[in-house]
């Protein structure tokens, strides 16, 4: 379970996260939902330690993410940042075997491998391991990246918007990867999605936010409906159920 107790970041006067408590569950799929500026990232970001908060206690699995031990934080949590950067020239293989760096300290073994070569397949990034990440496309990077994270092979898997520069068939394909990652590997899986019908689709919980606050969270059917979503979004959002699935339009 990842419980935040009254997490606050500020950039100046501005208050980006506003006291955000939480009971996110263990297992499953979790999406973080919101318009532009609601604090999705900087919350993750803080959960994960990439940013330090400014109030506020976030334990990860009873770990105190504030205290904890830079490897036993990643022994147990991954994560996908939206902004990824590399500087340095390397091959989509190269760049999954760092999401191995906290258990082999840069000495891979078989079992390393193992789940390096697990992750390329299940991104079907087999044809392109050997290609230099600047010779890829967008899609195609975001993927390698994902499968890094996947290589980590942690409890806990955090995205932050996975889904950037994804086609629909790879979008969905990585939804189904997050959704079996959950079912059948046990991992926990939080995601922040701008798609507010792939969250409805592919989640057992929703953690809608809006201006910094959570503004509702709850299972699928108590957030992807009207009264709860046209506030949130400033906008008519009209839901409908189809093969038993909620699915919210927004167009016109």
């Amino acid at each position: 379970m990842i419980i935040t107790q009254g997490v606050t970041k500020n950039y100046g006067t501005s208050c980006v996260v506003d006291g955000v408590t939480l009971e996110l569950p263990q297992g499953g799929v979790t999406s973080i939902i919101g318009p532009n500026g609601a604090g999705k990232s900087t919350l993750l970001s803080m959960v994960s330690r990439l940013m330090a908060m400014d109030k506020g206690s976030v334990t990860i699995g009873g770990l105190d993410v504030t205290r904890a031990k830079s490897d036993d934080l990643a022994k147990k949590l991954s994560i996908l940042r939206q902004d990824n950067h590399m500087t340095a020239r390397l091959t989509v293989y190269d760049l999954v075997s760092f999401g191995r760096y906290p258990h082999s300290k840069g000495r891979l073994n078989a079992g390393d491998k193992e789940h390096i070569d697990r992750a390329i397949r299940y991104l079907d990034l087999e044809p392109l391991s050997g290609r230099y990440l600047d010779e890829l496309s967008g899609g195609q990077r975001q993927r390698a990246f994902v499968a890094m994270v996947l290589a980590q092979d942690t409890d806990y898997v955090l995205l932050d918007e996975p889904l950037n520069n994804l086609d629909m068939k790879h979008a969905m394909g990585m939804m189904k990867l997050m959704r079996q990652a959950a079912d059948e590997l046990g991992k926990t899986v939080v995601l922040v999605l701008h798609d507010i019908n792939f969250a409805s689709w592919y989640s057992d919980h929703i953690v809608a936010m809006k201006l910094g606050k959570v503004a509702a969270q709850g299972p699928v059917k108590d957030i992807i409906r009207p009264d709860v979503l046209n506030p949130i979004y400033e906008m008519d959002i009209n839901v409908h159920e189809i093969g038993g699935q909620l699915i919210s339009v927004y167009y016109g």
